[in-house]
């Protein structure tokens, strides 16, 4: 039987891309409730506020969601704030939840926590050979904070909390700002903007040579769910598909399936970020289960056709 089932799960940053998806895969489990309070009601950097979300929400397992994201332009101008306030909201969910006896805390880590230079495909135990790629350093470190106290806790207080390390997540529903959007919204945008106002090229960031690995949301979603009911280890876990992709590549792909057929030019005075990313996943099959799949191709153009529906419909 589940280990969720009738359980009180809060889920912080439950209204979010990946919490809207979670919320709905862990509706299988049959918890009693499913809280997802947004940050009107309690701001998660204060610790006052903290204290207050768990008084009023009683919750017995804690997803923590909740993160300052952005991709690499907005890492570049936000260093500060996306280190304080990704660090600040671990320290405090976590420490009340051990305060009022929660009974499992999952920790939501990111691939941007590997060293710049990591042998592919990246293997858990290669975290802490090296510092981070400069670009995204201050919030895969701040991150990395929170793996550091999950292991401290269970060391000292026996506080059963689990860490999961995820790969940039894409899907319909994802933020298409361009200020602050991963690079698959933010290509996918641009691409149809410039199709839609017939430009004869695009301009897009870097040499085109870095690689990186997606995963769908809805299959983060279901990894998300099976750690929290099976997985009770220290040791962090990698949760991605296993597909390593070139910029370059997945540049074409959009291009391709936008049926966008002008010239693409690198800006090589930008910066690519890390030069290859690429999860080992074979830990989290072992230990859960679990294994992404949906094709890159298919859910790509999921994507697609949800952001020119939105898009339509404004």
């Amino acid at each position: 039987m589940s280990k969720l089932r009738g359980r009180r799960i809060l889920v912080t940053g439950g209204s979010g891309f990946l919490g809207r998806e979670v919320v709905e895969t862990l509706k299988e489990y049959q918890p009693s409730a499913i809280m997802r309070p947004r940050k009107a009601e309690y701001d998660l950097r204060e610790a006052d506020q903290v204290r207050r979300l768990f008084r009023d929400l009683s919750p017995e397992v804690v997803i923590h969601l909740a993160a300052m994201v952005g991709g690499i332009g907005a890492n570049r101008a936000n260093p500060g704030r996306y280190f304080y306030d990704n660090a600040v909201m671990g320290l405090h969910l976590m420490e009340e939840a051990r305060l009022v006896g929660v009974e499992k805390f999952i920790g939501l880590g990111t691939i941007c926590s590997y060293p710049k230079v990591t042998p592919i495909p990246f293997h858990e135990s290669n975290l802490w050979n090296g510092y981070p790629e400069e670009t995204n350093a201050p919030y895969g470190l701040a991150k990395k904070m929170m793996l550091v106290q999950a292991q401290a806790y269970r060391q000292q207080y026996d506080f059963n909390a689990i860490s999961l390390l995820s790969v940039n997540l894409y899907g319909p529903g994802d933020n298409f700002n361009p200020e602050n959007s991963h690079v698959i919204p933010a290509l996918i945008r641009k691409v149809i903007e410039a199709r839609n106002a017939g430009a004869p090229h695009i301009e897009v960031w870097g040499t085109g040579t870095a690689s990186r690995e997606f995963l769908y949301v809805k299959d983060a979603a279901v990894a998300l769910a099976l750690a929290s009911d099976r997985y009770d280890k220290p040791e962090p876990v990698n949760i991605g598909s296993g597909m390593e992709i070139r910029i370059r590549e997945l540049v074409g792909l959009i291009c391709e399936l936008c049926g966008f057929k002008g010239e693409v030019k690198w800006d090589h005075t930008k910066p690519d970020g890390q030069p290859r990313r690429c999860l080992d996943v074979s830990r989290a099959l072992e230990e859960f289960g679990f294994v992404a799949t949906t094709p890159f191709r298919e859910g790509l153009g999921e994507t697609i056709r949800w952001y020119e529906s939105a898009s339509s419909s404004r």
